[in-house]
């Protein structure tokens, strides 16, 4: 598994998520994002899914992050750590992080389907 696919804004996907029937917090829902690596070996560019519930980030065991009241991100797995921001159905943010010897960085982006 390359570090992107580890790392991506914690964005690792849950084996069949759902979204919420009704949100918790603003940014509760199903999210698309894309991470981009602009440093280092990883993958150049991927997709996942990714679950916000009650402001927090789930994914795989792996994963730890929340999304603040006012779509504040902060995402750490493996090493790695993500921060952005999220703004009604959208966000960008940056992300890093180093395993197996391999350090990389980028951008990612998401929408909420």
């Amino acid at each position: 598994m390359t570090l992107l696919r580890a790392t991506a804004f914690g964005f690792v996907a849950a084996a069949c998520v759902t979204a919420p029937a009704i949100a918790q917090t603003p940014y509760d829902g199903l999210w698309n994002v894309t991470v981009l690596t602009r440093a280092g070996s990883c993958e150049p560019s991927s997709q996942y899914p990714l679950l916000v519930k009650d402001g927090k980030v789930l994914g795989s065991a792996d994963v730890s992050g929340s999304v603040g009241s006012a779509g504040l991100v902060k995402v750490f797995i493996r090493g790695a750590y993500a921060n952005g921001q999220l703004v009604g159905n959208g966000g960008s943010g940056r992300w890093n992080g180093a395993s197996g010897g391999i350090a990389c960085s980028g951008r990612w982006e998401a929408s909420r389907q």
